[in-house]
């Protein structure tokens, strides 16, 4: 799980979603009203939502204007959700049941706490692991030579 929860708001403009994935290694950021969580977006929701010519020569006012779209036009309501007692396992079930690849920690009042991504689960579920230098994780096994019998 991750602890640093990074979030905005309904009425935040697409220009400041763009701005948080552009500067981080974020994949999806919690929408909250009044604390509590609402929604999440994720980076593959704002690229449906803004012009693909942003940040290229043939850039238009028209592409430019997709950046002041609101979160709450784009947003994935009501999300599934857990709270911090909870397994891997459970984290496991509900990303085969659905299709999502977040699942935000809420406490009891609803305020997001943390978030897991279905990379967590799998840095999880492989405990003999190596670091590589692209930051990747893979099983020792597939590390080591393979043995002549």
């Amino acid at each position: 799980m991750t602890n640093q929860v990074v979030t905005v708001h309904l009425d935040d403009k697409l220009s400041v979603v763009k701005e948080i994935f552009d500067n981080s290694s974020f994949r999806h950021l919690l929408v909250v009203e009044e604390e509590k969580l609402f929604g999440v977006i994720s980076d593959r929701d704002l690229l449906k939502a803004i012009s693909p010519n942003l940040d290229t020569k043939v850039v238009t006012y028209r592409d430019l204007a997709t950046l002041n779209k609101r979160v709450h036009q784009i947003v994935s309501r009501k999300p599934i959700t857990l709270t911090p007692d909870h397994s891997i396992t459970d984290v496991a079930v509900l990303f085969c049941k659905h299709r999502i690849s977040c699942i935000p920690i809420v406490d009891d009042e609803f305020r997001p706490v943390g978030i897991v991504s279905w990379r967590d689960v799998v840095r999880t579920l492989l405990p003999c692991s190596k670091l590589l230098p692209c930051g990747e994780m893979v099983p020792c096994s597939l590390l080591d030579p393979p043995r002549g019998d």
